[in-house]
C-alpha cells in the first residue's frame, strides 16, 4: 500500500513540475516583455533564484543545524548536474543556442568563482600537505565566515551589474497583447509553488521507492536526492527550450550556478563555517573541469545533440565514480 501511495505521489510530483515549470517561463518571459528586459536577464535573476530554492532550503536548514558540510555537496553536485545533465538533456532535446553575452560575462565569471572556492579551501590544503595524506572523508579545511561574506558581496554586485545592464539595453517593442504585472506575478507565483512542492514530492517518494527495493543510502543521495534537488533547473529549461525561449533555459542554467556559488555556499558559510573534506575538494575540482568541457562545447554558440550526449555520458560517468570512491 505504501509503495503504490508513493508511485502516486511520485507521478503527482511530476506532473506538478511540469505545470509549475509551464507556468513559471510563461509568467517570466511576460514579465520581460512587460518590462523590455531580455529573457536571458530575467533567466539569470528571477527563474535562476526560483528554481534554486530547494539547493537554498536544505543548504539554509543544514546551516542552522551545524551540520553545513551538507552544503558545500549540495551546491557543487547540483552545479554539476546542471551543467551536464540539464544543459545536456536539453542540447539532446533541441540544438541549444548559447547568447554571447552568457558566454562573455555569465559563464567566465561563474568560473571563477568555482576556481576562486576551490583555491580558498584546496590551495591551504595542499600547502599544509593535507590533502597529499587525507582520506575522502577527511577534513582538510574549511569556508570561512570572511570568504563566505566576499561570496555574498560578489554576489550583490553582479545582480546589480545585470539590472544596470538591462537597463541601458531595452528591448524594441513588440507586437501583440502585453500581460498585465499582477497576472506575470500570478503565474510566476503558481509555478513557483507547484515547481517546489513537485520537486518535494519527487524526492520523497522516490527516495521511499528506492528504499523499497534496497537501494543504498549513499546511491540515494548521490542520485535521487542530488538530482531532485535540481529537478526545478532541469523541467524549467526543458520547457523554456521546448517553447524557444533560449535565454530563459541557458540563463536559468548559468544563473543557479552563480546563485548557488555565491548567495547560497554565502549565507551557509555566514550563519556557519562550513568544513570540508577530501570528497569535497574533489567535487569542486570536477566542477571546474565540467565548466571547461561546458564552455568549449558553447564556443560555437550553439551546444547540438552530439555533445549534448557527451555531456549526459560525462555525468553518468561521474556518478559511478562517486558511488566507487
Amino acid at each position: 500500500m505504501d509503495l503504490f501511495l508513493n508511485i502516486l505521489l511520485l507521478g503527482a510530483g511530476f506532473l506538478a513540475l511540469i505545470k509549475g515549470a509551464d507556468f513559471f517561463v510563461d509568467g517570466s518571459s511576460a514579465l520581460a516583455k512587460n518590462f523590455k528586459v531580455p529573457g536571458v536577464v530575467i533567466g539569470l535573476t528571477i527563474v535562476a533564484m526560483g528554481t534554486s530554492a530547494p539547493e537554498l532550503a536544505v543548504s539554509t536548514s543544514a546551516a542552522i543545524k551545524g551540520a553545513n558540510e551538507i552544503a558545500l555537496s549540495n551546491v557543487t553536485g547540483s552545479n554539476i548536474f546542471n551543467l551536464l545533465g540539464v544543459l545536456g538533456i536539453c542540447a539532446m532535446i533541441r540544438p541549444l543556442p548559447i547568447e554571447p553575452v552568457i558566454m562573455k560575462r555569465d559563464f567566465p565569471l561563474s568560473i571563477v568563482i568555482s576556481l576562486l572556492t576551490l583555491g580558498a579551501v584546496g590551495l591551504p590544503s595542499l600547502l599544509n600537505g593535507k590533502i597529499t595524506s587525507a582520506a575522502m572523508s577527511d577534513n582538510v579545511g574549511q569556508i570561512s565566515r570572511i570568504f563566505s561574506i566576499i561570496l555574498m558581496v560578489i554576489f550583490i554586485t553582479y545582480i546589480a551589474l545585470l539590472i544596470r545592464s538591462a537597463r541601458r539595453s531595452p528591448q524594441p517593442e513588440e507586437s501583440g497583447e502585453i500581460t498585465p504585472l499582477w497576472k506575470c506575478a500570478v503565474l510566476i507565483l503558481i509555478g513557483l509553488v507547484c515547481i517546489i512542492a513537485g520537486g518535494q514530492f519527487v524526492v520523497n517518494s522516490a527516495k521511499a521507492i528506492a528504499s523499497a527495493f534496497g537501494m543504498s543510502e549513499t546511491l540515494i543521495g548521490l542520485t535521487i536526492v542530488a538530482i531532485g534537488t535540481s529537478l526545478p533547473e532541469l523541467v524549467t529549461s526543458v520547457v523554456a527550450s521546448r517553447k524557444g525561449e533560449n535565454g530563459l533555459a541557458v540563463g536559468n542554467v548559468v544563473g543557479s550556478n552563480i546563485f548557488n556559488l555565491l548567495f547560497i555556499l554565502g549565507v551557509s558559510g555566514t550563519i556557519h563555517p562550513i568544513a570540508v573534506n577530501f570528497a569535497s575538494v574533489t567535487d569542486l575540482a570536477v566542477l571546474v573541469a565540467v565548466s571547461f568541457i561546458t564552455m568549449i562545447f558553447a564556443r560555437t554558440k550553439n551546444i547540438g545533440r552530439t555533445e549534448g550526449g557527451i555531456m549526459v555520458l560525462i555525468y553518468a560517468a561521474d556518478v559511478v565514480f562517486a558511488v566507487l570512491r
